[in-house]
């Protein structure tokens, strides 16, 4: 008798214990449904002088046939040290290491894109306020190490807490990307990507480009877009929603007579081509470039066959720490520009993924 009530106990106590699993699952799937929003479409941006007041700084407008240089880099929250991987990327951490490493890491970044003193640059994979980074402001730090530049920010996201992986929740996360820029910058505006809308919606976080607008001395505009392609997995319809989406405003940038220069990380392997398809990383696919708008083309397509299979790989896989000739490497970041701007230099900068599981992309150009 005392083992059948023994048994009947351990049966109601699991039973109890497995309602209240079942009640909390429920309860975080609610939460997650009633958190969610995404942030909205075509909404203006804030432009922020430079934190720098007293720096004279560059004319007021851009000018033809004279000589600029952009920069692009995803620096990766902060997190992505050498010895780094992410629980996403089949790694094992989900967060930074420490507070100090994500300083070194973001102050590492900023420095790197001061020595190469671009007069733009667009940076993705800013937090704001994040779990996975102690919640340091690393916009503000990168406003601080780069004062001469007038700023602007775009959220990608603002995600809900993410109770995985159990022994270190990824947690909440609201980050986005940011152009610095040595020109005044007369408006800018945030653009929503077409993203998943299922379940999967709340790993794969929002995603957006911002376009701002530089003013040319003819009366026209550089238009910069800065962006941060999704990565896709096997979401066919999605990579080409936004691709789609990114070059309809692009062609109607150049038709209304603007200079455009897309920047960014492109989540696209852009050495490959689509004939290549089967032998690249399902999250990395060859861009489709048939789909680029006349008077378009990215910049490594201008350089020979030799220059850009000698291109560094501008990022690496985090499902390990990197370790050279062993780890995976692609090149996801770069730029895109229309035919009325000059590429005239092009380099993939090599660092060894010192602060980044990205490495900066460089070029020089010219308006004609």
């Amino acid at each position: 008798m005392k083992k059948k009530n023994l048994c009947k106990t351990l049966l109601k106590t699991m039973c109890i214990v497995l309602g209240i699993l079942i009640l909390a699952l429920l309860a975080y799937i609610v939460y997650l449904y009633a958190s969610y929003y995404r942030i909205e479409d075509n909404q203006e941006l804030v432009v922020e002088a430079p934190v720098d007041d007293t720096t004279t700084g560059a004319a007021a407008v851009l000018a033809t046939d004279t000589e600029y240089s952009a920069v692009t880099y995803n620096i990766g929250f902060g997190a992505y040290l050498p010895d780094y991987s992410f629980f996403m990327d089949g790694g094992t951490s989900s967060w930074a290491e420490s507070p100090e490493t994500v300083q070194y890491a973001i102050n590492g970044a900023g420095e790197l894109v001061k020595s190469l003193d671009p007069d733009f640059a667009l940076i993705q994979e800013i937090d704001l306020d994040a779990t996975r980074s102690y919640h340091t402001d690393e916009y503000e730090m990168l406003r601080n190490l780069l004062p001469e530049y007038t700023t602007v920010f775009a959220q990608n996201y603002d995600s809900a807490f993410l109770f995985y992986p159990f022994t270190q929740p990824h947690g909440s996360s609201r980050a986005g990307l940011g152009l610095f820029s040595k020109y005044p910058v007369s408006s800018a505006l945030r653009r929503s990507f077409p993203i998943s809308t299922s379940f999967s919606k709340f790993f794969d976080l929002d995603r957006c480009y911002s376009v701002s607008r530089i003013p040319v001395d003819n009366a026209k505009e550089l238009v910069i877009f800065n962006l941060h392609m999704s990565a896709y997995g096997n979401s066919d319809a999605i990579r080409k929603g936004q691709i789609e989406m990114l070059c309809n405003d692009m062609a109607k940038e150049y038709e209304a007579g603007n200079y455009v220069l897309c920047g960014g990380d492109f989540n696209h392997d852009l050495k490959a081509s689509e004939e290549d398809a089967e032998n690249c990383e399902s999250w990395a696919f060859p861009f489709p470039r048939t789909e680029l708008p006349e008077h378009f083309a990215f910049c490594l397509d201008l350089l020979s066959s030799e220059e850009k299979e000698a291109l560094w790989n501008s990022a690496r896989n985090a499902d390990m720490e990197y370790v050279p000739g062993v780890t995976y490497t692609v090149t996801l970041d770069g730029f895109i520009i229309s035919d009325n701007i000059e590429c005239l230099s092009y380099e993939n900068v090599n660092t060894g993924y010192s602060y980044s599981d990205h490495d900066p992309v460089k070029m020089d150009f010219v308006l004609k």
